[in-house]
């Protein structure tokens, strides 16, 4: 006969106590092993939440600054008719613009790595009811595994990232901040008497190379990510 599910005890060594010593923290029940992950996954969910809030609010606060701006450059260029005054003018106000696109980029960046440390949690939080239960595992459709391939599916992307990364939240920051950059690289060649063709094309290497840099430097920073955190329950090798 089967042990009651509320009667089911498990037994772990008290932390910080020797387990050759054989020393035993009190029994645990499964149905409380279970509020206790209940609890635990409510509360990845929440953060989630709010950190998936964080981002929306970092994007919309920069491309509102970004749109003031521009409505700003407007009506300086049409009484200006884009000349000196123009140009010193978009050279001061646009770099400080670009400053808070970057500032915007890292934190988005940053705010994805939170996103998969809250599903690396709950992947592990899955593992653990699966543990309890293992005959329930093929009702869930997120993955149970807290490895890379575990954490990308279970957030929506079936592998890793590849044309989905350039659509991201902080992707199109990036690249507005490239175009940002590019613009203000025309307008200081511009100044200096550089012809336009040049100035312009300058403008457009300095995109790329800037567009380039942020995704290397977010390439970089989503894998040492994942080195720091290694998994405890990997993923099956594929077959």
């Amino acid at each position: 006969m089967e042990p009651d599910a509320q009667n089911v005890r498990f037994k772990t060594p008290v932390r910080g106590s020797d387990p050759e010593a054989g020393t035993q923290r009190g029994e645990v029940s499964a149905a409380l092993l279970v509020q206790i992950l209940s609890t635990e996954h409510w509360s990845l969910l929440a953060t989630r939440s709010q950190t998936w809030n964080e981002s929306f609010a970092r994007a919309q606060m920069f491309l509102t600054v970004l749109s003031a701006n521009v409505i700003a450059l407007a009506l300086v260029a049409q009484t200006s008719r884009f000349g000196a005054g123009f140009t010193a003018f978009a050279l001061v106000l646009l770099p400080v613009v670009l400053f808070l696109g970057l500032a915007t980029y890292v934190r988005l960046v940053a705010v994805n790595h939170d996103e998969h440390r809250w599903v690396r949690g709950m992947n592990r939080i899955r593992a653990g009811y699966l543990d309890l239960a293992p005959e329930l595992e093929r009702y869930f459709v997120t993955s149970h595994h807290d490895d890379e391939r575990g954490i990308l599916a279970t957030a929506g992307w079936k592998s890793g990232p590849t044309m989905f990364g350039y659509i991201t939240t902080p992707a199109v920051v990036g690249v507005v901040d490239a175009v940002l950059a590019g613009v203000i690289a025309f307008l200081g060649a511009s100044a200096l008497g550089l012809e336009d063709r040049l100035a312009a094309v300058l403008g457009v290497v300095v995109a790329v190379v800037w567009n380039l840099g942020l995704s290397l430097y977010a390439a970089r920073a989503y894998r040492r990510e994942f080195e720091r955190h290694p998994a405890i329950s990997p993923s099956p090798e594929a077959h």
